[in-house]
């Protein structure tokens, strides 16, 4: 039985007893004689009324101590929380402050009974002003809420919240009010830093919601062009951005993308376009959902990303998509039809290292543009030009037939049939092309484009200016040139060139005046390896430097090895390369040579190509320079150039060489006999010495004196010959020529 159903059964039985002493009071007074019954009910009675007093303190004490006990825990718990509360009654003036305004302020509790303005006077100066707000709406009535700091007496600063509940009478005065106290430091702190990482941060910072901006910190206004966040509040984001990228906005704020960055254009109050990389995510700001976005400008990023995409994939110079491009798209063309045609035409300039070197590279590069402007002309929309490098392009034509093919080949090369003008001056440049078609000649773009590459080789050994299809027997000539260029870097240290020697003839008088040294080269494997085959592959790699000096040099000795065997003095002729005359060091090796031989200048002829005419200027330097060394000078191959005979008359030479192709048909063809006729009286006006070659017949011969030609060379009179035979053919000679003279 509880302590209430015990209360309950005492409160019965003490109404019991009064019952029963009411009812003995009765009997007492009609019947005297009934002692001990009044005796057992007073008794009762008495037990009755001492059980209920009893427990009737028991019930008071109980609940005093639960009380107690409660009041404890809730002082606890305000001590626990760092909260204090401060309630005052004006009208009685009775005030009660909590024991955690302790902890708070860091003053005991009976200083703030006893200066209960303790409280205001450790607010900071500068949060003075709070008070004054505090005290207006305290007085009207409202709730305030004020936030502001202490001094606590270690010198340590606390933010305080303060909430006041004031109470007002009918009047409308107040006569209660209770403050609710907390400690907010650390949360003010982390919002002071927060916000000071958002406002010095140099990204963009914003909320919106309801597609308009909430927030937008420093950074982000400055960014999108605006003097102050303020000018960007409340405005609609459509103003700023696409509907197509704020709906992925929304979108990235879903759980399984929210937080990853993506990219988009945003438009500047200017409307100058930028690029952002942004995350999203779902948030709550002022009590309703929001979407925070954190991004970077990333426009210069972006522009960088586009130059060297453009550097990687397109040609700075011509703005031709280049190698790596090529490779791309022909890859991407074949994975996506594979069963269509692709041609693929590999095309290299003829004569343009000529022009490279003796011009220069800017004359060069002019050449170039000039090229890839032109090719794009003819292809138009049957294909796309690609620049390969140096000046070698690509052009990828799809889904032709191979007549189609070959008639757009055709118009390339016709296209070339008109000079390139640079400052007036006309230059001349024909292409070799080589052609590879998919998938006969292979599947993949290395097979595809080292075949067009073969056949293009092939194109030039055909005499350039045309175009050769790739057919499988085309390898071995492919290897062969590779097999060239490795064994022409070894040839002058494994001793495997000699020099030939071919007679020139005084047509008047038959006497030998000197020979032409004429480079051959005895490979070990490959057999003897004509001029016309290496000499070019010479001049491209740089390596006819070398060559040209170990030429020199030979020459030069042969004579004097010859006059020491009683001969005579035999001047001899050796052929210089533009690459030759190009390079600084050219005459001071010629110098050097002739010193360390004691060879005399006059006893060397260097001849030279029309082709010194593209630089005209340096070529003319070198050319003075020679002739002040002493060094007789001649124009070989005469009239297969683009000589300027106005050019011609100031270049410091002395005699002319007439090619061999204009000797071979001046007995049949008029034309061949106008030409030559034409030279030879140029010469004479110019004061030049005529050298013809090629002389194979005595009608050739006498033709030639008929026309007073002075010097002719040819089988006629001799083939080229090793040194060591040629000896002996220049005794035989001068015999025969002796016994002659004698008849």
């Amino acid at each position: 039985m509880d302590f209430t159903q015990y209360k309950k059964t005492v409160f019965m039985l003490f109404i019991i007893m009064i019952f029963l002493e009411i009812a003995d009071f009765s009997w007492k007074t009609i019947d005297h004689s009934n002692r001990g019954v009044s005796l057992f009910l007073h008794i009762g009675l008495v037990f009755c009324m001492l059980a209920l007093l009893f427990l009737l303190f028991k019930g008071n004490w109980s609940a005093s101590k639960e009380l107690s006990k409660s009041n404890k825990n809730l002082n606890n718990i305000f001590e626990t929380l760092d909260v204090a509360i401060w309630s005052h009654d004006l009208k009685s003036d009775v005030l009660l402050i909590t024991p955690g305004i302790e902890n708070l302020y860091g003053y005991p509790l009976k200083e703030f009974y006893q200066d209960t303005l303790l409280w205001k006077k450790v607010i900071h100066p500068e949060d003075m002003p709070v008070l004054k707000e505090r005290a207006e709406k305290l007085g009207s009535g409202q709730v305030c809420v004020s936030v502001y700091r202490i001094i606590k007496p270690d010198g340590q600063v606390r933010w305080i919240q303060d909430r006041g509940i004031p109470t007002l009478d009918d009047n409308g005065e107040m006569i209660s009010f209770t403050s609710v106290l907390f400690d907010i430091t650390n949360r003010k702190e982390s919002e002071d830093q927060y916000r000071s990482l958002v406002e010095m941060s140099p990204d963009i910072i914003a909320v919106i919601s309801n597609q308009a901006f909430d927030y937008i910190n420093e950074a982000g206004s400055r960014l999108i062009g605006a003097k102050s966040p303020e000018d960007i509040m409340n405005k609609d984001v459509s103003h700023f951005t696409s509907l197509e990228n704020i709906k992925k906005i929304r979108e990235q704020t879903k759980e399984s993308t929210a937080g990853e960055r993506f990219e988009l254009t945003v438009y500047r109050l200017n409307g100058d376009a930028i690029e952002l990389e942004i995350s999203a995510m779902p948030i709550l700001y002022g009590g309703r959902m929001a979407i925070q976005l954190v991004g970077r400008d990333i426009t210069n990023r972006k522009e960088t990303e586009k130059i060297i995409r453009t550097m990687a994939y397109y040609d700075s110079l011509t703005g031709l998509p280049n190698r790596n491009k090529f490779k791309q798209y022909l890859n991407e063309s074949i994975r996506e039809a594979p069963d269509q045609s692709i041609a693929i035409l590999f095309l290299d300039l003829d004569r343009f290292k000529v022009i490279n070197d003796t011009k220069g590279h800017s004359t060069g590069d002019i050449i170039l543009e000039k090229v890839a402007f032109q090719l794009k002309n003819v292809v138009k929309d049957k294909g796309i030009v690609f620049r390969q490098g140096g000046d070698e392009f690509i052009i990828l034509l799809s889904n032709l037939t191979g007549q189609e093919v070959e008639e757009t080949t055709g118009e390339v090369l016709q296209s070339f049939n008109r000079p390139i003008v640079i400052h007036e001056q006309e230059f001349f440049v024909t292409p070799s092309i080589g052609i590879s078609m998919y998938p006969k000649d292979g599947e993949d773009q290395e097979s595809l484009i080292k075949h067009a590459d073969t056949a293009m080789y092939l194109a030039k050994e055909r005499g350039k200016n045309n175009y050769q299809f790739y057919f499988p027997e085309l390898e071995k000539a492919s290897s062969r040139n590779m097999e060239l260029e490795n064994g022409l870097r070894k040839v002058l240290e494994l001793d495997q060139l000699t020099l030939y020697y071919q007679p020139k003839v005084d047509l008047e008088t038959l006497d030998i005046i000197g020979v032409e040294a004429l480079i051959r080269w005895e490979h070990p494997e490959l057999g003897m390896i004509p001029p016309s085959e290496f000499i070019p592959l010479a001049e491209e790699t740089g390596l006819i430097i070398p060559i040209g000096e170990w030429v020199l040099r030979e020459a030069c000795k042969q004579s004097q090895e010859w006059e020491k065997n009683g001969l005579g003095i035999i001047p001899v002729a050796v052929n210089i390369s533009v690459r030759q005359i190009k390079d600084d060091g050219f005459v001071d090796m010629v110098k050097e040579t002739l010193s360390d031989l004691q060879y005399e200048p006059d006893r060397l002829e260097l001849e030279i190509t029309e082709s010194i005419m593209q630089d005209f200027e340096k070529s003319t330097n070198v050319l003075n320079k020679l002739k002040k060394v002493g060094v007789i000078i001649s124009m070989d191959d005469f009239g297969t150039g683009y000589s300027s005979l106005n050019n011609l008359r100031h270049l410091p030479i002395d005699s002319i060489k007439i090619d061999k192709s204009f000797v071979d048909d001046i007995m049949e063809d008029s034309n061949q006999v106008s030409i030559v006729k034409a030279i030879i009286d140029m010469s004479q006006n110019m004061n030049f010495t005529t050298i013809a070659e090629g002389i194979e017949t005595e009608n050739q011969v006498l033709f030639l004196k008929r026309k007073a030609c002075q010097v002719g060379q040819g089988y006629h009179f001799s083939r080229p010959l090793p040194g060591p035979l040629l000896e002996k053919f220049l005794v035989e000679w001068e015999r025969e020529h002796s016994e002659r003279v004698l008849k």
